[in-house]
């Protein structure tokens, strides 16, 4: 199970962006990277080409580039810190992710 999942909040805890907060947009868990809403927004200069039916304007286009995952931390839904994560299987056997610094459920 993963610590963090795509559409939870988190907090950036080092680079250009830090103590800034944005949901997740995608993650990559092949590279251990995830992309956030609103952050590491990088510039790409591109070239005009011709797709099959369509082209590709040119000029300088800025996106959210993915980011490495031991850069942020996860933000409790109950307490609104940023914390770690931890694991516990409930009475139904599922697992499921709690606060560190609450202790309550994060997957509600």
């Amino acid at each position: 199970m993963q610590r963090i999942k795509t559409g939870d909040t988190v907090e950036v805890i080092t680079g250009k962006d830090k103590d800034q907060r944005g949901k997740v947009l995608r993650v990559l868990t092949k590279n251990n990277r995830l992309v956030v809403e609103q952050l590491n927004i990088v510039k790409k200069h591109q070239k005009k080409q011709q797709q099959q039916q369509r082209q590709v304007a040119s000029g300088v286009i800025e996106f959210e580039a993915p980011m490495d995952s031991s850069n942020v931390m996860l933000v409790c839904t109950q307490c609104d810190k940023k914390t770690r994560v931890g694991f516990r299987i409930t009475d139904e056997g599922r697992k499921t992710r709690v606060c560190k610094q609450c202790g309550k459920d994060i997957d509600v």
